[in-house]
C-alpha cells in the first residue's frame, strides 16, 4: 500500500517510524511519505492560509497548494501532475483515495479500516484551524474518491492525531503486518462485539486469580466463557453494539447470558 500525508506540520509524525508501522516501511509493506504542505507555496510568508469568506472567528486554508499538492500526489505513474481529471485510468492505475481528517465527517469504525485497508493508495489531507476550502474537496472529487471522516464527536486542533489513529488501525491490517494474524479474529469490534479480559502469568496476582477456566485446558469451555465475557462486556459498555447484532448472530446461550447481563432479550425465534 502507497500512503501519503499532507500536513503543515510533517514532524507531528515521527511515530510512524516505530513499532509495528515502521516495520511495515522498513520491510516494503507500506509505502508511507509525509510531505509539508508548504512546499506546495511561493510566497516570502510560505502562506497556507486566509481569513473567511462571510465573516467569522478563526482562518481557513487556502485552496492553491492544496491543489497543487493534490495534483502532484494524485497522478498516475508517470504522467504529468493533474492529468487525467476525469479520474481515468491507465494501464490498469486507479486513483487514490482521499481522507481528510474533520469532526464534520462520517465516524470512523472498524469497518471502514477493513474497507481502507484494501486499498492500493491512500491520500491524508490534514487539515488546520477552520478546515480546508470546500472547494479542494469538491474538485478532488471530480478525480478520486473522497471521505471526509471523523474519530468522535469532539475537536482537535488539526487533522494529524485522526491520521496517527487511523494509519494503526489500517497498517495492522494489511497482510503480513501481525505476527499472528489470528488475533484479529477475536479482538475487539472483529465481530461486533468488545473483546473478552485477558489474563497471564502469574496464575495469582496480588490476591487476583485468573479464572479457573482459563486453566482448564478445555478449549471448548474457554471459548465459551470468552464469547459470554465478551456479551456481558459489550452489553454493560457499549450497549447500542448489541442493539446493532443481527438476531440470527445470537444463540441460545447468547440469550440467556444477555438476560443475565439485564440486556432486553432478543426473541426465542430469533436465537438459533
Amino acid at each position: 500500500m502507497r500512503v501519503d500525508i499532507v500536513s503543515i506540520f510533517p514532524e507531528y509524525f515521527a511515530p510512524l517510524d516505530l513499532s509495528l508501522i515502521g516495520k511495515a516501511r522498513s520491510g516494503g509493506l507500506l509505502d508511507l511519505t509525509v510531505h509539508d504542505l508548504r512546499t506546495w507555496t511561493y510566497d516570502v510568508h510560505r502562506t497556507v492560509d486566509d481569513t473567511p469568506y462571510g465573516g467569522g472567528p478563526g482562518m481557513v486554508m487556502r485552496p492553491e497548494p492544496w491543489g497543487e499538492a493534490l495534483d502532484a500526489l494524485a497522478a498516475p505513474p508517470g504522467a504529468a501532475p493533474g492529468s487525467l481529471p476525469g479520474g481515468g485510468t491507465a494501464d490498469g492505475w486507479r486513483p487514490p483515495r482521499l481522507l481528510v481528517p474533520t469532526p464534520t465527517g462520517v465516524r470512523f469504525s472498524q469497518a471502514l479500516a477493513h474497507e481502507l485497508a484494501a486499498e492500493q493508495h491512500l491520500i491524508f489531507a490534514c487539515g488546520r484551524y477552520e478546515g480546508i476550502d470546500q472547494r479542494v474537496l469538491d474538485h478532488a472529487a471530480t478525480r478520486m474518491p473522497v471521505t471526509e471522516v471523523s474519530l468522535g464527536d469532539y475537536v482537535l486542533f488539526g487533522g494529524e492525531v485522526a491520521v496517527l489513529v487511523i494509519m494503526e488501525a489500517v497498517t495492522r491490517l494489511l497482510p503480513g503486518v501481525l505476527g499472528n494474524a489470528g488475533s484479529l479474529d477475536e479482538e475487539s469490534h472483529a465481530h461486533g462485539l468488545l473483546e473478552a479480559p485477558v489474563y497471564t502469568k502469574p496464575p495469582v496476582w496480588r490476591g487476583h486469580e485468573v479464572p479457573a477456566v482459563l486453566r482448564s485446558g478445555d478449549h471448548g469451555r474457554i471459548a465459551r466463557w470468552r464469547r459470554d465475557e465478551s456479551l456481558r462486556r459489550t452489553a454493560a459498555r457499549r450497549p447500542d453494539m448489541i442493539a446493532a447484532l443481527p438476531g440470527d448472530s445470537l444463540d441460545k446461550r447468547d440469550v440467556a447470558t444477555l438476560g443475565e447481563a439485564g440486556f432486553p432479550v432478543p426473541s426465542a425465534d430469533m436465537a438459533k
